[in-house]
């Protein structure tokens, strides 16, 4: 199930030397989706506090399928692809609001980690639950 996890805006001190959004900016709008994503999935901040859990990228994959200019409303829609004992495969689509254009996809594999041992760890059963209920068909 892919849900709704940012909206947002292109600002003009968001544009690179050729007038559309660095690629900086799509790291940072597609990283606010993913912890949407997360705390549907059970992953909130506090989850992270009470349970000296944490999550990491540990590879990122995006391609860029058109131009963001500025002024443009972006909105992400995000779900998980699959689910591991210890890490979550993420997909991200960003899409111009107003002409439902698809401006960018991310992929990611996030691993879970116990913050005090500094090593991926299993989720547990309700996360998992969760997680599970945002996985997208087909």
């Amino acid at each position: 199930m892919m849900i709704e996890t940012y909206r947002g805006v292109v600002y003009p001190y968001q544009l690179d030397h050729m007038g559309h959004m660095n690629v900086q900016w799509y790291t940072e709008k597609f990283d606010e989706a993913n912890w949407h994503l997360f705390s549907r999935a059970g992953l909130g901040a506090a989850y992270f506090r009470e349970h000296n859990k944490g999550m990491a990228a540990v590879q990122q994959t995006t391609k860029y399928h058109a131009e963001a200019l500025a002024g443009d409303l972006l909105q992400c829609r995000s779900g998980v692809m699959d689910i591991h004992e210890k890490t979550l495969f993420i997909l991200h689509e960003m899409y111009n609001t107003e002409t439902q254009k698809l401006i960018a996809t991310t992929e990611l594999i996030c691993a879970h980690l116990d913050r005090e041992a500094r090593h991926a760890c299993p989720f547990p059963p309700d996360v998992r639950a969760a997680a599970s209920a945002l996985l997208i068909e087909g």
